[in-house]
């Protein structure tokens, strides 16, 4: 079975309800997703408010993190998958709502705009020892205006790319696979070959 913490982006908001199903589909092949909820248009607002207003990085932490519970709210609805609010390895796909998980224990993850949706799915991945993908609208991490196949997280640190400055923190001897899920077909695709993307070392 290939079971894994899937990063679901909040710039596919217009494709998701599709990536959602299709990623149901697969489970009849044997794949298990955990989806964890990126923040979407919801967080791009905190960030709005954070800067308008000056509100606390704690305060602006906790708010991100209901902004993925929202977009997870959104995921689930039509698309028969059932969310969950527990950290735990799944048989088929469960939409993590991760509000009272990260209340109970957010260790890893600091509150700051460097950490991130994708710092909380890294986390994750790592507390179920398990591979994590991050989907979202590029092919790839970029540099130097092409797509870079693999790459170390050190390499990435102090540069803007896909993936939050947290993720290449944490990843720590294991991997993220980035897939760029803005055509779902070519995303399904992509999981099933086991090639495409980029894939980040820890």
């Amino acid at each position: 079975m290939h079971f894994y913490v899937l990063k679901l982006g909040g710039s596919l908001i217009s494709v998701a309800h599709e990536i959602m199903i299709r990623l149901r589909a697969l489970t009849d092949e044997g794949y298990s997703f955990l989806v964890i909820p990126g923040g979407g248009p919801m967080a791009n607002l905190v960030r709005i408010l954070f800067e308008k207003y000056k509100i606390s990085q704690e305060i602006a932490h906790w708010m991100a993190i209901l902004a993925m519970e929202q977009y997870g709210y959104f995921l689930i609805d039509n698309t028969e998958v059932e969310p969950t609010k527990d950290v735990m390895r799944v048989d088929g796909i469960k939409v993590l709502l991760p509000y009272q998980a990260l209340l109970k224990d957010d260790t890893g993850i600091e509150q700051n705009w460097n950490y991130t949706s994708d710092s909380v799915a890294g986390q994750i991945s790592a507390r179920l020892d398990s591979k994590l993908i991050k989907v979202t609208d590029v092919d790839g991490v970029i540099l130097n205006g092409e797509v870079i196949k693999e790459v170390y997280a050190d390499n990435l640190i102090g540069i803007r790319t896909c993936i939050d400055q947290g993720t290449l923190r944490l990843l720590k001897g294991r991997c993220c696979w980035v897939l760029n899920g803005s055509h779902p077909e070519e995303l399904i695709a992509s999981l099933r070959r086991g090639s495409g993307g980029t894939i980040i070392k820890g």
